[in-house]
Order: C-alpha cells, then sequence, then structure tokens
C-alpha cells in the first residue's frame, strides 16, 4: 500500500477502526446534549403548573435557547480550532452539565429565561466542533455515515431520554423536591462526566493516535488532502465565507431539519399529552417517531455512502416532512398524529447523515470552521422561531394543529434551498470541467 492507495478491505478495515475509537464517546456527548436540550419539553407536564409557565412563556424560555446558542457559534467554533478539539469539547460538556442541572432551580418566567439562555451560551460550538473534528479524520466519501452515527444521538435523545426523563418526575416530593427539579438534577451529571473523559481519551490529532501504523496515516493525510482540494469554498476570512452561495444555502437547507426537529422535541410531549395519556406512557409513544428515525438514519446514510450521492439523499427526507406535516392540520386522533410525528422525523433526522457529509465536502478546509458554525448556527435560529411560534398559536388559538403549520413552510423553504443548491452546483461542476481541473 502507498500513500494514495489502499485496497478496499484494509480501508474498511481502516475506517472501522477509526469509527469504534473516535465514535462512541462523541456519540454518547451529543446524545446527552440533545436530552438535556430537550428535557424541559417532558418537564413541561409538571414544571408548567408548579411555576406558573403558559404555553407561550414556556415557546419564548423554549426558544431562546437557540438565541445565546447561535450568539456564540462562530465564536466557540474559531476557539476550538486554536485550542483543539478535546480540550474545547470537553470545556463545552461540563459547562453546559453545570447549567442544565441549575434548571431545578427555577421558580418563574424570567429565571426558566435566564437559564435557558445561559444553556444555549454554554452548549454552542458542539456540534460544528464535532463535525471540524472528525472531518480531521475521515476521508470524504466515508462522512455521510460516520455524521449520521454521531448525529443518530438526535432521535435516540428522545428514544432514551423520554421514558427516562417521564420516569423521574415520578420522584415528586422526594427530600421536597418536585420531580422535574429531580430530572434536571440527574441528566446534569452525566455531561460533567463525560467532558471528563473527552479530555482525557480523546486524540488531538492523526500525530497523536498511536494505535495507526505509518502507511496508514499517511494514506488518510493524502486522502484528507484530496477532500481539501475538492472544496467549494476555497476561504477562510468570515464574510467571504459566510457570504458565499454554497454555505448561505446550506445553512437554507438545515433550517428545515433543525427547525422541524427541535421544535418537536420540546412540544411533542405536551400534544401527546392532550389525549389523555399518563406521564409515563407519554414518555413511551413520544419515543416512537425517534425510534423510527434514529434507524432511518443510518440505514439512508450508508445508501448515502455507497452510492456516492449526497443532494438527492438530502432533498428527499426533507420533502417527507413537509408533506407529513401539511397533514397535520387534518389529524384529530392520535394514532393519526403519531403517524404524522413519524412520518415528519424520519424525514427531519434521515437528511442529516447525507446532508453533514455533503457539508463537510463543500466547505473543508480553510472555510470549515466559520461553514460549519454559519450552517448549525442559522438551523438553530430556525429552531427558535419554530419553537416560539408553536407556543404563540397554540396560545392564541388552542390547537397544536395550526401551530404545526411553520414547520412545514420551514421544511419547505429547506427543500427549495436544496433544488437551488443542487442547479447552482451543477454549473459550478461545469465550470471545473471547462477549465480543466
Amino acid at each position: 500500500m502507498s500513500a494514495h492507495l489502499m485496497d478496499e478491505a484494509a480501508e474498511k478495515a481502516l475506517i472501522a477502526k477509526l469509527t469504534w475509537r473516535l465514535a462512541p464517546l462523541l456519540t454518547l456527548g451529543f446524545l446527552i446534549a440533545q436530552i438535556d436540550r430537550a428535557n424541559a419539553g417532558i418537564a413541561a407536564l409538571q414544571m408548567n403548573h408548579d411555576i406558573g409557565l403558559n404555553s407561550a412563556q414556556f415557546g419564548i424560555g423554549a426558544g431562546l435557547f437557540f438565541i445565546s446558542y447561535v450568539l456564540f457559534e462562530i465564536p466557540s467554533t474559531m476557539i476550538q480550532a486554536r485550542t483543539g478539539g478535546p480540550r474545547w469539547l470537553a470545556r463545552i460538556m461540563i459547562s453546559w452539565g453545570i447549567a442544565s442541572a441549575m434548571m431545578s432551580v427555577v421558580t418563574g418566567p424570567y429565571s426558566f429565561y435566564g437559564i435557558r439562555l445561559l444553556i444555549g451560551a454554554m452548549e454552542a460550538g458542539f456540534l460544528p466542533g464535532v463535525m471540524l473534528y472528525l472531518a480531521a479524520f475521515f476521508p470524504p466519501r466515508h462522512r455521510a455515515g460516520i455524521m449520521a452515527l454521531f448525529a443518530i444521538s438526535i432521535p435516540l435523545s428522545s428514544v432514551v431520554g423520554s421514558p427516562v426523563s417521564s420516569a423521574l418526575l415520578g420522584l415528586d416530593g422526594i427530600l421536597g423536591l418536585h420531580g422535574w427539579q429531580w430530572m434536571f438534577l440527574a441528566e446534569g451529571v452525566p455531561a460533567i462526566i463525560t467532558g471528563v473523559l473527552l479530555l482525557v481519551l480523546l486524540p488531538g490529532d492523526l500525530s497523536a493516535i498511536a494505535w495507526l501504523d505509518s502507511t496508514e496515516k499517511s494514506w488518510l493525510v493524502g486522502q484528507l488532502a484530496a477532500g481539501v482540494a475538492a472544496t467549494r469554498v476555497p476561504h477562510s476570512g468570515f464574510w467571504r465565507v459566510a457570504s458565499n452561495p454554497h454555505a448561505l444555502m446550506l445553512s437554507l437547507a438545515f433550517t428545515g431539519s433543525v427547525g422541524v426537529g427541535q421544535a418537536l422535541a420540546l412540544w411533542q410531549p405536551q400534544m401527546i399529552k392532550e389525549f389523555g395519556l399518563t406521564n409515563m406512557q407519554v414518555g413511551l409513544t413520544n419515543a416512537v417517531p425517534f425510534a423510527l428515525a434514529a434507524a432511518a438514519m443510518v440505514v439512508w446514510a450508508q445508501r448515502s455512502d455507497r452510492s456516492g450521492e449526497r443532494l438527492m439523499h438530502t432533498i428527499l427526507p426533507l420533502a417527507i416532512s413537509a408533506v407529513a406535516l401539511a397533514g397535520a392540520t387534518f389529524v384529530h386522533q392520535l394514532w393519526l398524529l403519531v403517524a404524522v410525528l413519524c412520518l415528519t422525523q424520519i424525514g427531519a433526522q434521515a437528511m442529516k447523515g447525507p446532508f453533514l457529509g455533503l457539508t463537510s465536502e463543500w466547505l473543508a478546509g480553510p472555510a470549515a470552521v466559520i461553514g460549519f458554525a454559519q450552517v448549525n448556527s442559522l438551523g438553530n435560529a430556525a429552531a427558535f422561531l419554530t419553537s416560539t411560534s408553536i407556543g404563540v398559536i397554540r396560545q392564541a388559538t388552542g390547537s397544536f394543529q395550526l401551530a404545526l403549520l411553520p414547520l412545514m413552510f420551514i421544511a419547505a423553504l429547506g427543500c427549495v434551498g436544496l433544488v437551488v443548491m443542487a442547479r447552482r452546483d451543477n454549473v459550478y461542476r461545469r465550470q471545473l470541467v471547462e477549465r480543466g481541473a
């Protein structure tokens, strides 16, 4: 094997080795992050009454997380580029674990708003930071699979978190604490522990890995360099990256997935609760759409890696979400609501693996730091709008079905952005061919 040639079996073995050494701990970290981000949705089943929150106030507080998250996203990712992945990712996890546990002391709307802002600021930079970190080890053609394995934490957080959080609500009254207070305390501690493990166990870069030989490292270096050469944004300056059409259209597309997925993670439990279920039944029912979405993520990302195609593998799932949400206004039975939520979550989550793989290819090299952070920032800005709008519309109309309409529009907008992106990239590739690139 040379620095640039490796047989298929050896390549698969190397990627498997990288995956099992790097992905589990990062996936666990993001799983905990998503549980800590969305557990307010389960807590609301008790907390809203205990501290006097109405639907609009809960929606505002839920959405404020995304404001501070977006504001600190790019600065956080830029700091990571200077300090190194493991150290900064560990800092993020430890600080958000502490902030999440502080949710146990909220007493009303304003303390709820303040701590949600704090959690957003502390968690900012984790997703683009992990993307940046993984892009330094995995060649472009393997990134949809590894990104999906990491991003599977998003739906899995509700599969795991919903029943666990619902069970913790049952501790109500023990030692004078409400069940939702126990939930926030119990679910904040794992983030702190995992943050310490990231610092100790993750390698800083390829040169620091003792379990790869020189041939494997040399091959990876060659593959990663080839990936950087194929970037669509060969710049590193903030404004040149942020205003690049490829970066902007990727950001627009991600708003569809994140705006839908994050809003539902916060509001689904209350939608299901309206059908008269117990808290535990809500938790178990809420887990179903996310479990199906997690399985779809893995299968769809593997299909994208095998075919080498990214754009249509991103567009089709998001279109499914938009169509499913369009039918939500006609749903008035629990089984139909769950069916709509299943299709919506499958689409919103399955697109992430191919999309993140595409993003790491188009924004490789110098553009990655700003580009990854911008894409995720705008996606989470959309989550603020959708999470808040659900609360406002629900408060004004009494209908969750009508409150889902903004989610349909943002998913459809993401699809439009992807179609425009596909046409623009075809033009870009023809120009490369004409120049002999």
